[in-house]
C-alpha cells in the first residue's frame, strides 16, 4: 500500500501547478491527448499549462497520462525510492507544502495582487517578479513581508525536499 505510486497520487503536486508550469507532448501523443484534453500547439508540438484539468484529487488519466508525468520524479520521490524516507515522514512534508502554498494563495488574495498565470508555478515566478521591482522594503506592508517571507519558506521546501525552485 506504501508504494511509489500512493506517494505520487496522494501528493499531485507536479500535476496542480505547484512544480511545474507546462507538460511537454511528443509528437505521437498529441492525437491520444487531444481525445481527453485541451492541447497548445506550437510548431506542431504539443503542450498543456498546468494545472492540469485531468487532476482532481488525483489524476484521472494516470494509466495512460503523458510520458513527461510518467517520467518525472521529484526529489522526495526518489528519496522515498531509495528508503531513505519512509511513508508518513514523505506525507507529513508534502502537507506542509501544501499548507504553504494556501497561505500564499490567501496573502495573494488579501493584498489582491493580479497574478495572470493559472498555473501557481507561474503565479510564483511572476510574484517574485513583482515583489523584486516593488517598493523598497520600508514601505511594504506587513502583509507584503509575510507574503515574500513565506515564499522564501516555500522555496526552501521545494529546494531541499522536491528539488525545485521557482
Amino acid at each position: 500500500m506504501n508504494d511509489s505510486s500512493n506517494i505520487c497520487l496522494s501528493c499531485g503536486l507536479c500535476c496542480d501547478g505547484t512544480l511545474i508550469g507546462f507538460v511537454e507532448l511528443e509528437k505521437e501523443e498529441l492525437p491520444g491527448m487531444k481525445a481527453v484534453m485541451d492541447i497548445e500547439n506550437e510548431n506542431d508540438n504539443g503542450f498543456f499549462l498546468q494545472p492540469c484539468n485531468k487532476y482532481c484529487d488525483g489524476c484521472t488519466i494516470y494509466s495512460e497520462r503523458p510520458k513527461q508525468c510518467a517520467s518525472f520524479e521529484c526529489k522526495l520521490l526518489k528519496t522515498f525510492e531509495e528508503k531513505e524516507l519512509n511513508f508518513d515522514s514523505a506525507i507529513e512534508i508534502i502537507n506542509k507544502i501544501k499548507q504553504k502554498k494556501i497561505a500564499i494563495e490567501k496573502k495573494v488574495a488579501i493584498l489582491k495582487l493580479d497574478l495572470r498565470s493559472q498555473s501557481f508555478y507561474f503565479k510564483m515566478v511572476e510574484l517574485k517578479k513583482l515583489l523584486r521591482k516593488n517598493k523598497p522594503e520600508s514601505l511594504l506592508t506587513q502583509d507584503h513581508l509575510e507574503l515574500i517571507s513565506d515564499l522564501e519558506q516555500l522555496d526552501h521546501l521545494l529546494s531541499k525536499n522536491m528539488g525545485v525552485t521557482y
